[in-house]
């Protein structure tokens, strides 16, 4: 960096990288520190983050609501896609860190800060996730990642540096790991989990029970969607947050949600990750069966070639880039007609469709029925399967079995 920030907006959570990264900043740069924190519905944690980061050394500190539009305009344009990462992980993590960077430039266009800096690790996906929205957003800010500059090669350098300079921060040497949560999911990683063979101790997990201590009895959910939104639980209207907050709170009650996977950062090693995620579990399942009776066959087979890219591309932080936003519209075209209800089925850890209606729907029961109709020539399936066999016929001729 040739020539020093004079003022620097720090994604700040309170947590032990940032927590350090006040001190270490104001030592390193001499200049003035903004804390931001983004209020996505961590609950309690956000509590103490005003008066810690003025304390450890910051002017000011910024704690903005982004609940709705973090569901509104990232978690929900997700789902429509049906998203998961590498098949089981539904990106809690991934599609905060755009909205993050997001506000962060605008607070640091708002103070005239010429400089922004983050907690991730030089091993991380998270550095990727928000230094590609800065320089998208703001291709000329300085940005600062203090991992990849100070000597604190580890998290228990860093507890150690905290105690020097008498900073107070959530993680113990007896529990090493860290811990980020949002209204979507919570995840865990690190320290004491790095052992992939290592199962969690059951008092780890935040938003969810225990599958074996849910309840005896099945808990059944009603989720409307249109266009491909979920507007209503149990014919409830709510908001996109309130709607996600309900969910988690009747998913984390059936210990729906849990998953412990072994991924592949974009960074190019594997890393463990241990995720709840009780409300997204129970819509992506809810869309799935609206989508089954909604959704035209060649349009979903098309649509699901793409996910797996579409799910990288967050993964990876391109949440603003073109190709995201082109795949996005696509998917989107393709959600105007999925309208209708699912019901679900919650029961010790699982989550089972066991209904689903739309008043316009491409289940068409009369055509489907193994009764006698009088719509489907069923005659008409020698020439569908005699025209389709013909190539195959051809080549089995020609070339023989093998």
């Amino acid at each position: 960096m040739k020539t020093k920030p004079q003022k620097i907006v720090l994604a700040y959570s309170g947590g032990l990288d940032t927590s350090v990264i006040i001190k270490w900043l104001k030592e390193k740069y001499e200049c003035e520190i903004i804390a931001f924190s983004a209020d996505l519905g961590q609950g309690q944690e956000l509590a103490p983050v005003r008066e810690k980061a003025l304390k450890t050394g910051a002017e000011k500190v910024y704690i903005e609501d982004l609940k709705e539009e973090f569901v509104r305009d990232f978690i929900f344009p997700m789902l429509r896609a049906g998203a998961y990462y590498e098949k089981d992980y539904l990106m809690g993590t991934s599609i905060a860190r755009p909205l993050i960077a997001k506000e962060q430039i605008r607070i640091a266009e708002k103070e005239g800060a010429d400089g922004v800096a983050h907690g991730a690790t030089g091993k991380g996906n998270d550095q990727v996730r928000f230094e590609l929205t800065y320089q998208t957003l703001n291709p000329h800010i300085k940005v600062i990642a203090p991992w990849r500059e100070w000597d604190l090669t580890s998290r228990t350098a860093l507890l150690d540096y905290a105690r020097t300079h008498n900073i107070p921060v959530p993680v113990t040497k007896a529990k090493p790991y860290s811990m980020d949560r949002n209204m979507f999911h919570v995840s865990y990683e690190g320290g004491v989990l790095e052992d992939p063979w290592c199962e969690p101790e059951e008092d780890m997990f935040q938003m969810t029970v225990s599958p074996e201590k849910a309840p005896d009895r099945a808990t059944l959910v009603e989720i409307q969607y249109e266009s491909g939104n979920p507007v209503a639980v149990n014919g409830e209207r709510l908001s996109p947050a309130a709607l996600i907050e309900k969910l988690n709170q009747i998913g984390g009650a059936n210990g729906i949600g849990r998953i412990d996977i072994v991924e592949n950062r974009f960074v190019g090693m594997k890393s463990r990750g241990i995720y709840e995620t009780p409300g997204g579990t129970i819509l992506h399942a809810a869309h799935d069966a609206v989508e089954s009776i909604t959704l035209d066959r060649e349009v979903m087979h098309l649509r699901d070639t793409l996910i797996p890219a579409y799910a990288r591309m967050i993964y990876n932080g391109f949440w603003y880039s073109p190709e995201r936003e082109f795949l996005q519209k696509a998917f989107d075209e393709s959600q105007r007609h999925v309208n209708g209800t699912a019901r679900i089925r919650l029961y010790k850890g699982n989550c089972t469709v066991v209904g689903r209606k739309a008043e316009k729907s491409l289940y068409q029961q009369h055509l489907a029925t193994f009764e006698e109709d009088e719509n489907y020539r069923q005659d008409d399936a020698e020439g569908f399967i005699r025209l389709n066999a013909l190539r195959l016929k051809i080549y089995s001729e020609t070339f023989g079995k093998s």
